[in-house]
This record gives C-alpha cells, sequence and structure tokens, in this order.
C-alpha cells in the first residue's frame, strides 16, 4: 500500500490502506473534499484508487447520511415501479375492452395506444430494477465507517442507478409529449356492460323462401359461421312484419340478439295509406325488438339502421320511452346505439326528431299540478337555455292585460293559476329579418270545461289538454338542436279552465284583440277563446305562414279518429308542404273543408260578432271551430291543426307505449325542415 498520493480537479484520492487507517478527522476532511469537488466544478471527477480508475457520483444531501438517502431512494422507485405497472395495467384493460378503438380512429391510433401500454411496462421494469441495485449498494455499505473503501469502489453502480432514474424519467417525457402531439383524449374508464342487438330480416318474395337480412345482419350472420340464418330457419314460419325472436349465446359480445321483421324489402309509399310504408316498418320493428331487450333488464341495445338510419334511431327512442317519472318502481334504463357507423348523421338526425317528440309527451303526460302555466314555461325556457340564437319570453297576466287580450284572460279568471303567454323566437336563418313562420299552441294545462262542467269519467286526461303548446315548442326545441335555416316563432297562451265565481259564465261576452265581441254559449269551448287572441298576436312578425295545433274538438277525434291529425288551412302551398313532410314522418294529416258553410253557423249570433259554438251544436263541431279562427286570421297561409284524435295513443301506433302521443311534432319539424329548404317564399 506504498502507492503515493495524487489529485485529480479538486478532489482527493487515497490509497486503501489510507482510508482504512485515517482517523476520523482525517476521514471528515476527505469527505468534505470529496463533496467540494463534485457540486463547486459542475463535472464528475475520476481518481485512481490501489490501481483503479473509477468514475462516480455523490448526491449533497447524501454525504453524511448516505444510507438513509439510499433507503428513501429505493422506495421512491418502487413506488414509481408500481404506477407504471398500474398505468400499463389499466392501458391494457382498456384496450381488451375496446375503448381505445373508439377514442382513437385508424390502425395508426391503435398502434399508438399498444405503444404507449408497452413503454410504461418498460418504465416500471427499468424502475423496478434501479431499486434492486439501490438496495444491493446499500447492504454493501451498511458498515460505512469501517469500509469506506468499498463505499468509493461501490460508486461506480450507484452512478449506473442514477443514469437509470434519469433515463427512466426522460423516457416518461417522451412519451408525454407523444400524447400531447396526437391529441388523444383519454376515455372514461367504464365496466363493460352487456350489449344486445337488434338485426332486422325482410320478408321473402315466396312464402317458403329463405330470410334475407339486411346488411348489418349479413355481416353478424358470416360472424357467427351461419348459426343465425340456421336457427332462424329453424323455430318456424318465415318472420312476418313487426314481429320478433330472440337468440341468445350467439356472440360473446351480444349476449342476445333479438331478429325483427321489415315486411317487404322494397316498400316505399304507400298512396292509400298516404305513409312511407318502408319507414313506418323499421319504426315498428326496431321498437319491438329494443322493448324485449329492456325486458330482459339489458342496458345497452345496438340498432341494426335497417337501410333508413333515421327511422331506426326514431323507432327505438320512441319505442323505449314511457312516463315514469313519479313510481318508485321504474323499468330499466335502455340506451339505443348505431350497430356500425355507416349512417351516424342519419342516426343522430332521428334520435333529435324522437326526443323532440318525447318530450311533448313528457309535457302532457305529466299530471297537472306538476305541468302549470308557470312551469310549463319554465321548462321550456330550461330545454332552450342552451342555445344562443333562441329568445324566450315568459309574459305575466299584466303584459296580457296590456296587449287586451279579453279572451283569453276570460278563460284564465276561473282559476287561482295566473296565465302564463309564452313567446319563443328561434332565430336559424342566415338573414335573422326573413319572414318567420309562426307556431301557434293551445295551453289549456287542465281542462276541466268550466261551468260547463264535463263528465268526471276521463276528465284525468284533460291534463293533455295543452297538447297544442306542447308540440309546437318541442318542435322549436327540435329545430334548434337540428340548427335548421330558418326563423320560427311560437307562442302559447297557458291556463286552466276551472269553475268558480268568477269563471266565464254561459251567455256572457268578451272581447278579443282584434275588438271581435264572442259570445261564450258553451264555457267548455274554451280553447278557440285562448287561439283567437294569439292568432291576433301572431300577425304582429309579418309571418311566412302561421300554423296553429290545439286538442280543439273531440268531434275530430268522432271523425278521423287516432289516424291523422285534421288539417284545415286557407293555403294549398302551405297544405302541400304539410302533406308530404307528414308522408315521410309516418304521422299522419288530412285535409278537413274550410267552407263558407261553416262559417256562417258561428257568425250568425245573438249577442256577439261570433258565438264560440256553432249554432247547430253538434253537427260538424271540428269544422264550426276552425271557421270561428277563422274569423281572426287575415294572413294567406294559414293552418289550424286539430289534434284531439291523435292526443293519446293505445295500441294503434305500435311504435308509442300507451298513453300521451306526442303527435304530431315529427311533422312539425320536418314541415319547419322542408320550408327552410324551399326556394318559394310565400306570398
Amino acid at each position: 500500500m506504498g502507492t503515493p498520493k495524487w489529485m485529480t480537479g479538486k478532489i482527493l484520492c487515497k490509497t486503501g490502506a489510507d482510508l482504512v487507517n485515517a482517523t476520523d478527522p482525517e476521514l471528515i476532511k476527505f469527505i468534505g473534499e470529496i463533496y467540494y469537488g463534485l457540486f463547486r466544478g459542475g463535472k464528475i471527477r475520476q481518481c485512481g484508487l490501489g490501481g483503479r480508475r473509477s468514475k462516480f457520483t455523490i448526491f449533497p444531501h447524501m454525504v453524511k447520511k448516505l444510507n438513509t438517502g439510499l433507503h428513501v431512494m429505493i422506495i421512491m422507485f418502487l413506488c414509481v415501479a408500481i404506477c407504471f405497472s398500474l398505468v400499463s395495467f389499466g392501458f391494457c384493460i382498456l384496450n381488451a375492452i375496446k375503448v381505445p378503438y373508439r377514442a382513437i380512429k385508424g390502425p395508426a391510433g391503435v398502434c399508438l395506444w399498444n405503444f404507449l401500454a408497452g413503454g410504461f411496462v418498460v418504465l416500471a421494469i427499468t424502475s423496478f430494477m434501479a431499486a434492486v441495485k439501490l438496495h444491493h449498494l446499500t447492504e454493501r455499505i451498511a458498515n460505512f465507517r469501517e469500509n469506506v473503501f468499498q463505499f468509493v469502489v461501490l460508486e461506480e453502480r450507484f452512478e449506473d442507478c442514477f443514469w437509470i432514474c434519469v433515463a427512466s424519467a426522460t423516457a416518461h417525457a417522451v412519451n408525454l409529449l407523444l400524447i400531447a402531439i396526437s391529441g388523444i383524449n383519454f376515455p372514461k374508464i367504464k365496466p363493460k356492460t352487456e350489449e344486445g342487438l337488434v338485426l332486422g330480416v325482410y320478408s321473402s318474395e315466396k312464402d317458403d323462401g329463405a330470410a334475407q337480412f339486411t346488411s348489418a345482419g349479413d355481416a353478424f350472420d358470416r360472424l357467427v359461421s351461419g348459426k343465425l340464418r340456421e336457427l332462424l330457419s329453424l323455430c318456424g314460419p318465415p318472420l312476418k312484419k313487426g314481429k320478433m325472436r330472440i337468440f341468445h349465446g350467439l356472440h360473446q359480445d351480444f349476449p342476445s340478439v333479438v331478429v325483427v321483421g321489415l315486411g317487404k324489402k322494397n316498400a316505399g309509399v304507400n298512396d292509400q295509406e298516404n305513409w312511407n310504408e318502408g319507414k313506418e316498418n323499421i319504426r315498428s320493428a326496431v321498437a319491438v325488438g329494443c322493448r324485449q331487450i329492456q325486458d330482459l333488464e339489458i342496458p345497452c341495445v345496438e340498432v341494426d339502421p335497417c337501410g333508413d338510419a333515421q327511422s331506426a334511431a326514431e323507432g327505438a327512442v320512441l319505442g323505449l320511452h314511457e312516463y315514469n317519472e313519479l313510481k318508485q318502481k321504474k323499468k330499466p334504463i335502455v340506451t339505443p346505439q348505431l350497430h356500425g357507423s355507416a349512417e351516424s348523421e342519419g342516426w343522430q338526425k332521428g334520435v333529435i326528431y324522437a326526443e323532440g317528440q318525447n318530450l311533448a309527451r313528457y309535457l302532457m303526460e305529466a299530471p297537472a299540478n306538476y305541468i302549470t302555466p308557470i312551469k310549463f314555461a319554465e321548462h321550456i325556457e330550461q330545454k332552450l337555455r342552451s342555445f344562443s340564437n333562441v329568445k324566450v319570453h315568459i309574459r305575466p297576466e299584466s303584459w296580457i292585460t296590456t296587449e287586451q287580450m279579453g279572451a283569453f284572460l276570460s278563460v284564465a279568471k276561473g282559476s287561482t293559476e295566473p296565465p302564463i303567454f309564452l313567446e319563443i323566437h328561434y332565430l336559424g336563418a342566415a338573414n335573422t329579418s326573413d319572414s318567420p313562420l309562426v307556431f301557434v299552441g293551445k295551453g289549456v294545462t287542465f281542462d276541466s270545461g268550466g261551468i260547463s262542467l264535463k263528465p268526471s269519467s276521463g276528465m284525468d286526461a284533460m291534463r293533455a289538454d295543452m297538447g297544442g303548446a306542447a308540440t309546437i315548442c318541442s318542435a322549436i326545441v327540435t329545430a334548434a338542436a337540428l340548427n335548421l335555416p330558418v326563423n320560427i316563432i311560437g307562442l302559447a297562451p297557458l291556463c286552466e279552465n276551472m269553475p268558480s265565481g268568477k269563471a266565464n259564465k254561459p251567455g256572457d261576452v268578451v272581447r278579443a284583440k282584434n275588438g271581435k265581441t264572442i259570445q261564450v254559449d258553451n264555457t267548455d269551448a274554451e280553447g278557440r277563446l285562448l287561439l283567437a287572441d294569439a292568432l291576433c298576436y301572431a300577425h304582429n312578425f309579418n309571418a311566412r305562414a302561421i300554423v296553429n295545433a290545439a286538442t280543439l274538438t273531440g268531434a275530430m277525434d268522432v271523425a278521423l279518429g287516432s289516424a291523422a291529425t285534421g288539417v284545415f288551412t286557407n293555403s294549398s302551398w302551405l297544405w302541400t308542404h304539410l302533406y308530404e313532410a307528414s308522408i315521410l314522418t309516418g304521422d299522419r294529416v288530412w285535409r278537413m273543408p274550410l267552407f263558407e258553410h261553416y262559417t256562417k253557423q258561428v257568425t250568425d249570433c245573438p249577442l256577439a260578432d261570433v258565438s264560440n259554438i256553432g249554432k247547430y251544436s253538434r253537427a260538424g263541431g271540428a269544422c264550426t271551430a276552425a271557421a270561428f279562427l277563422k274569423e281572426f286570421v287575415t294572413a294567406s297561409h294559414w293552418a289550424h291543426l286539430d289534434i284531439a284524435g291523435v292526443m293519446s295513443n293505445k295500441d294503434e301506433v305500435p311504435y308509442l307505449r300507451k298513453g300521451m302521443a306526442g303527435r304530431p311534432t315529427r311533422t312539425l319539424v320536418e314541415f319547419a325542415a322542408r320550408l327552410s329548404q324551399d326556394s318559394h317564399n310565400a306570398k
């Protein structure tokens, strides 16, 4: 051990013998000189020791408490290793349940995702190895005072661990940079839910012919090696229109598969039925399939677009809707999704159309003590709050009085619920000053009949006597969601018709906004009084067309039942648009007469300008009601929709459950959409 002492840089290096035999003060001085050389000089120094040359690095806070510091680093590295391992494991789980394939489009995205997962695995292993090496090092320098020589020699391993840490951090930073550049939106981790599948099959041209699947059905049949077609042929006669069969265990992703009958493949517009039969078949069939999935309490269902994704979406969303807000025991919620991505735009459009009608159904079905005039208005305002191009005005009773709407106020005064005049402005056209389409809806939130009291049997259904207001407001909400390029104004006079000491009495005379006097011969014919003032107010907007909707007369239910909405109009142009829209939606309309014959029956009045019922009472009741409204209209394009017959559904429309129907919301939306595309500006 006679090797002479020597120095490199600022660090004093000694032989092993010198270190072993050094006194405490000499050893402290030696460590201090190592510290000074490493961090003052800013470079890693080299020194020879017993004929060896060794590169080493020492952190400042470990100079005196090296053993403790190393243990801290071991714990840190192990924690990092565990975190990286968990992240990698999470990526693997996400990959397994196909979330990344939906979040990142294309093969490149999938490769990137898997690369990130692998990168985190490597980082975890690297961190773990670093911790192991540090652990070995602490064991060898546990007796720091007695074996300083080993400490100095083994610094090479310590330095390796340091650079492993640097490499891990660098790799992690690169991964984060890669994620940031790629713009990945990491999806929320959700447990994989059980899914059902609804597939369509067309009727065979021959009675004994094989089933003809849709393109989605064919693809799924190939996926299960033809088992679906085989089982379908074995389980009975060919599937008829609107019928279904269910199969279990065909595919792991879809434990339950419902096959529904779509009828004839090339079914189109049926001139006899006045609707597109193919679209109606799809709506009905899909609704049947989705309800079957709901009965199985499967929370999600993928739906075959069946060649018309919009109709399929309408059938699914309308068919699953049920008002159960006030029940403790509710049916399980089922979320319908498009199977595949080929017709996603049409599917989304259908969902919006159906949700619009479901909004009307909700408002009509809710009890009258839950949907009062003010609550109705606030609910619609809340639905439209997110649209910047919509303004909602909730006009109080004082405003109604200022506007001299005497007919409207005469109905409202029988109830303690104050009347509301709801006014909605949707400005969707490029030019906001373009003439708007004006919708007017009767909004009697409960109709007892007033002094002319209705029979108690069935009176509860009169909570839906605001169906006109519900459908026109829901149509505007839908138009806003679709961003239709048309200006629409919605007007809804809202009140209750109740008997009291302040209520209208048979024989009373009231004055409408346009100055005409009205003899109230029947207080149960109140809806036309509300509409009279609202129609007068609608003329303030230079309307392109005025369309009002109301559950106006029981006579309309007698005339057409639930098959179609009765339309009274002074404009063939307007009728054509409404009729063509109804063919597409399947929510049909039928033109009714607006003869002078009926006008004479309401204008031949002993006390006032006009009577609120025809002088022959029940004869042609729907027609005399329309003739009454005509007395308050001067616009050349006006249509009155009497929706009393389509107010509720028993089992007539297969894709609507029993209850309030929300009709004809989708027809009004389609009408507005067609009007927005019509180059002919009505004059």
